[in-house]
């Protein structure tokens, strides 16, 4: 497997609304060869919410990320240098 570095850290704030989200993404190794997508999420400020899904290959990976940040992008959030 490749190592690829696909990060991902978006943020949504709108003050009209009250709304101050935050959504992270990354591709990791997982221990059995394959990959996984690691995502965060939450309001911006707390430790949020986690999902770890598990791909046979990185390619499976790739594509799932791809799918969720531009589903992301629609929903209006915005590109912001990771931590």
């Amino acid at each position: 497997m490749t190592q690829h570095w696909f990060r991902l850290y978006v943020l949504r704030i709108d003050a009209t609304k009250n709304m101050a989200r935050f959504y992270a993404m990354s591709i990791e190794p997982d221990l059995f060869g394959g990959a996984s997508l690691v995502r965060r999420w939450g309001r911006i400020g707390t430790r949020g919410k986690e999902r770890i899904d598990l791909f046979k290959d990185e390619r499976q990976a790739i594509g799932h990320f791809l799918v969720l940040a531009r589903q992301k992008r629609a929903r209006g959030y915005s590109p912001q240098p990771c931590c």
